[in-house]
């Protein structure tokens, strides 16, 4: 699963298989904590972070939101996704 993106501690990880569920979603990893991002809703869906991390992901999956569909559709084929900007 490549990284597409690391700031301030959190971890962007994307699958890339054809065989990956809807709806598009990213992989979220800060210490031990783990969650999975909604694209379209940019919310949380599964798993969990701590507050702060959780509303830096957020704000950063609203800002990159054309990005991240279109690297889930990359993922999605098979390929790999680009590299997203962190939030700075």
């Amino acid at each position: 699963m490549p990284t597409i993106a690391m700031f301030y501690g959190v971890i962007i990880r994307m699958y890339c298989s054809p065989k990956e569920h809807n709806p598009p979603h990213f992989h979220a990893y800060y210490q031990s904590h783990k969650a999975i991002i909604d694209i379209n809703t940019c919310e949380l869906k599964d798993g969990e972070l701590p507050s702060k991390q959780k509303k830096l992901v957020l704000a950063w999956a609203e800002l990159h939101k054309e990005e991240l569909l279109a690297d889930w559709e990359l993922a999605s084929n098979g390929e790999l996704p680009f590299k997203i900007d962190p939030l700075k």
